[in-house]
């Protein structure tokens, strides 16, 4: 590739081959995501997990996301080597991850798959984390709804590769159903593929993008915002010391009664691990101002300082990740569970009906993984037409009909159906609230503002964990079909929500050219 000539004022135009190629590492990290949001649940239940525990073992991605994300984002805005800011961990994250795939099929224990998906959660986010960043690093305003929609697309169509993989090696003869307690070879085998794709793919775009220069970067940050344009003052007042210890101590309280409330009354331990995290983000928060106080910042207090200074746009988006990320991870932890006894009438996880239809569930998933990579060509038309928030809202309103619509159908060879709806959702989902927050957030916080973004995911993956099982439980006597229609009602909170969104403007950018 051809360098730009001088320093530029602003990021030239990409031609549609380099978006491409700085995307391709995205079709193997939703291998990754494929394969365990497919195949997490029907491992842990092979391994001997009760459904309403399926919840609190999905526990470890969250938990690993809230941690990962923000420190790597942090980690990559002031990384500079030979191979560029975010490429090392692009390729970190997809050695580990690969060695992670090969060894969750091959779980001898639940709590050992557990491990395995903690540390598989792990290796991804720090691949996948940077690769946020690096579509707002490379392309200008005007660009990044086409880069997130063409993220999208691979999203999409590695997560169709990566759902039907077990049913497309059961229909080639590898045995779908094995003794007790042992992961199916069709599974096994995906895995394995799938980690060497991941691999594959994410070293094309270590090997085919470049990145731009520290100097470059500064003289693209260097500009000065235009009316309506986001820049580093729209960030929010910086947060007293008094503010942390006070507002600390509030949450560090909280956490200690929701800890003795569970304890006294013998509420579901999955309790614990909410009121642990509202205690430890209180303890937080006070270390951050005690610090502050004694005049000795480092990394953890700017990464909390820039928590509490988000812009207003990336407020209002995370309201809308919260109840997003709330619906897809319902759907992504009961789906199997409901569709196996509802549609195909068993719990017996040894059976054939039961393993046909958690087959059938991975097609599902496939159907709208391919859906959304289809859809990811039409978003950035509808957005020209409806603007970037009126487009996510209607996408949203698509999905919420595609849950209820799981609940309402009976005969599972339609339920690819309601899956149109969802594919269209988590298109959306995967483009359109990033393009938004990049043209939103000052460009040399590019990296830690995308983790950042990422506990708006978590978050209602801690609730979903956490509180899901306990209202299947007490409300809906255990039926997982109620989790999707909650996820449902949760997707049309979202698109009102997405409304409500301030738009940053955009900024026009000079012709075609390419990062050195």
């Amino acid at each position: 590739m051809s360098a730009p000539s001088g320093l530029l004022a602003v990021r030239p135009r990409l031609n549609p081959l380099a978006i491409m190629n700085m995307c391709v590492g995205f079709f193997g990290i939703q291998i990754g995501f494929g394969l365990q949001n497919a195949n997490t649940s029907r491992i842990f239940q092979t391994l001997g997990a009760e459904v309403d525990s399926l919840a609190i073992l999905w526990i470890a991605a969250p938990l690993t996301g809230l941690l990962v994300q923000p420190i790597v984002g942090y980690l990559s805005d002031r990384t500079w080597t030979p191979l560029g800011r975010r490429r090392p961990y692009f390729l970190v994250g997809a050695i580990l991850t690969s060695l992670a795939l090969i060894a969750m099929p091959n779980s001898p224990t639940l709590w050992f798959a557990a491990a395995m998906l903690w540390i598989m959660d792990a290796s991804i986010n720090i691949t996948m984390e940077p690769f946020r960043a690096f579509v707002g690093d490379l392309l200008p305003d005007e660009q990044r709804t086409a880069g997130y929609a063409m993220q999208s697309f691979f999203i999409g169509t590695g997560a169709v590769f990566a759902s039907c993989l077990p049913w497309i090696l059961s229909s080639l003869g590898v045995a779908s159903v094995a003794p007790e307690g042992v992961t199916p070879d069709s599974v096994r085998w995906a895995y394995y593929i799938g980690a060497a794709c991941l691999l594959t793919a994410v070293l094309w775009t270590v090997i085919s993008t470049r990145e731009y220069s520290p100097e470059q970067v500064a003289a693209f940050d260097a500009q000065p915002a235009l009316p309506g344009q986001a820049a580093d003052g729209e960030q929010g007042p910086a947060r007293s010391v008094r503010s942390y210890v006070v507002g600390g101590l509030v949450w560090a309280v909280l956490g200690a009664l929701g800890f003795i409330g569970v304890a006294v009354t013998g509420l579901e331990k999955e309790l614990y691990i909410l009121s642990g995290g509202i205690g430890a983000f209180g303890l937080l928060q006070i270390l951050v101002g005690t610090l502050h106080a004694a005049k000795t910042p480092n990394g953890v207090t700017e990464i909390i300082d820039d928590v509490f200074r988000m812009p207003v746009t990336m407020r209002g988006l995370a309201v809308v990740q919260f109840f997003s990320w709330f619906a897809l991870f319902a759907m992504w932890i009961y789906t199997t569970a409901a569709v196996t006894t509802v549609h195909y009438g068993t719990t017996d996880t040894g059976s054939a009906a039961w393993n046909a239809g958690a087959d059938w569930v991975g097609v599902l998933f496939g159907i709208y993984n391919g859906v959304a990579a289809l859809a990811a060509f039409a978003i950035p038309v509808l957005a020209r037409r409806a603007g970037r928030k009126g487009a996510h809202a209607i996408n949203l309103v698509l999905g919420g009909l595609g849950l209820i619509g799981i609940a309402l159908i009976r005969d599972p060879a339609l339920l690819w159906i309601p899956m149109i709806g969802v594919g269209f959702a988590w298109a959306s989902i995967l483009s359109m609230p990033y393009a938004i927050l990049s043209g939103a957030v000052p460009g040399r916080k590019m990296g830690v503002y995308m983790g950042i973004f990422n506990i708006f995911i978590v978050l209602p993956q801690l609730l979903a964990a956490t509180l899901l099982g306990l209202t299947l439980r007490h409300l809906f006597a255990g039926e997982a079909i109620w989790a999707l229609v909650i996820g449902g009602v949760s997707f049309f909170v979202a698109a009102l929500c997405a409304l409500f969104v301030r738009e940053p403007a955009t900024v026009a950018s000079p012709a075609v050219a390419s990062p050195s």
